[in-house]
């Protein structure tokens, strides 16, 4: 099965397929049998009916299987829809004084309103070319204007810039470290 069709769409049509067949060679096998058929015939038939049935088994067995994992997959992705937005709305007032704290320091640093949108999604850990995408720039242009916003700023690169906000950031009953 290519990994581009769901079992879902390719599921139900060959466990059809493998009953059809199964119910067609038994059919023949029937009628074989009332018309005289030798033996080993038969036994041919009832080898490939009994392989059909058999194939037909494990298909639906992986189709139960395949609906219990999406199950799980779902109310998996619930819980973390609903972890998520539950930090989205505790952290929202920490998060807009951070996003106007870090607009204030790229004023400070004297970046255009691009070198401060490429700095915003760099910060969100978006790669180059995903920025480039956002904006409908080039990856060449990103990459120039994140240059210079390090230049301006004084930093090596994407990890000083992160580093620079949230350098100081600590958890909850934590100390700084005083060495």
């Amino acid at each position: 099965m290519s990994d581009d069709r769901e079992w879902g769409e390719v599921g139900p049509r060959l466990l059809a397929l493998f009953v059809a067949i199964a119910g067609l060679i038994g059919a023949d096998l029937l009628e074989d049998s009332r018309a005289g058929t030798p033996l080993a015939h038969l036994l041919v038939e009832l080898v490939v009916v009994s392989l059909a049935l058999l194939g037909a088994g494990l298909l639906w067995r992986e189709a139960r299987a395949a609906r219990r994992e999406a199950r799980r997959l779902d109310a998996d992705l619930a819980t973390a829809r609903a972890d998520a937005q539950r930090w989205r709305s505790e952290a929202q007032e920490v998060l807009r004084g951070l996003g106007a704290a870090i607009d204030v320091q790229f004023e400070r640093w004297g970046l255009t309103p691009a070198e401060r949108e490429v700095g915003v999604l760099l910060l969100k850990g978006l790669s180059h070319k995903e920025v480039a995408q956002v904006r409908g720039a080039s990856e060449r242009t990103v990459r120039q204007q994140a240059l210079v916003l390090y230049r301006k700023a004084g930093l090596g690169g994407r990890s000083e810039l992160a580093a620079f906000f949230l350098e100081d950031l600590l958890l909850p009953g934590q100390r700084p470290d005083r060495g």
